[in-house]
């Protein structure tokens, strides 16, 4: 089924303009009560070639205009945000762990552009292996809102997780790809009649690792943070590994939770929880012994 369809067809598509980060509850609360102004509310990570890394405290998570008018309310996110003044202790890395964070920041500075050549070619490779079946008419077309993308380019929803989610999606379909076309096609459980659009969620699921492993900083300032650090120096697959087994525990809870649209922020906080208490486990040494890779399968 095509959710985004349905949305517009319902005349919800100013839901459809909303990273799912954003308190989608109020927006519908005031749409309900006649409230709606329409324009479009859309909470993304600026990206900035050569970061500046250098205060430990600095933060790049804003909030910036969005495909329309950027209507300047302020978006409450699942993720703390960082305040100034944060004392939180910071944890020395080893100089492979110092390399394998700075490779991994690297690609976190890396915005899509659509005018460059790897980039068209990686999301070529999405679709392909998406829906191997059909042909992709044009990278700008309305067959993108079959993956759960806004709309007819996916370019515009990649502001908020940068090339990085491109890689993470495509990393999912080409490594376990039963799970990620069970995901894509909703094809495990008792589905709700309004599902989350896959493609938007998997771009909200890196940009919340992102802030939950505190990527952006110079050093790790939580015991989780640390702790994925030591994965990454062992296997700089690891990022995108857990943005897989992340993608599957979300589902895997929006179906235990009996989850509808509205209950994408619950399910995604407590995503995150379960994420934390399985990195910081004694017996995880390693990305794949933590307990929800195993609802992977390939």
């Amino acid at each position: 089924m095509n959710f985004i369809a349905l949305y517009k067809c319902v005349g919800l598509d100013f839901l459809v303009d909303s990273i799912f980060y954003c308190q989608i509850e109020d927006m519908l609360r005031r749409y309900l009560r006649g409230g709606h102004d329409g324009g479009s509310f859309v909470a993304v990570r600026r990206i900035s070639q050569g970061l500046d890394r250098s205060n430990a405290c600095h933060t790049t998570d804003e909030a910036v205009a969005g495909s329309t008018a950027w209507l300047g309310r302020s978006l409450s996110c699942v993720c703390v945000q960082r305040k100034e003044g944060d004392s939180r202790p910071s944890f020395d890395l080893t100089p492979a762990e110092e390399d394998c964070l700075q490779r991994l920041q690297n690609r976190l500075d890396i915005a899509y552009d659509s005018s460059i050549p790897e980039h068209q070619e990686a999301l070529k490779a999405l679709w392909k292996a998406a829906f191997p079946e059909e042909e992709l008419s044009d990278l700008i077309s309305e067959q993108w809102k079959e993956m759960g993308w806004q709309g007819k380019d996916p370019s515009t929803d990649f502001r908020g997780g940068g090339f990085i989610s491109l890689e993470n999606l495509l990393y999912f379909a080409r490594n376990f790809q039963k799970s990620f076309q069970d995901l894509l096609r909703k094809q495990e459980g008792d589905r709700a009649m309004w599902e989350y659009p896959f493609a938007v969620a998997g771009v909200n699921i890196t940009f919340m690792l992102i802030q939950m492993l505190d990527l952006e900083a110079v050093k790790p300032r939580s015991f989780v943070g640390a702790t994925f650090l030591k994965f990454l120096s062992e296997n700089e697959s690891a990022f995108d590994l857990l943005y897989c087994i992340t993608f599957k525990l979300m589902d895997h809870q929006w179906l235990a939770m009996h989850a509808s649209y509205m209950d994408f922020n619950t399910v995604m906080k407590s995503t995150r929880r379960q994420l934390e208490r399985e990195l910081l486990q004694d017996n995880v040494n390693r990305i794949e012994e933590l307990p929800s890779y195993g609802l992977l399968t390939r």
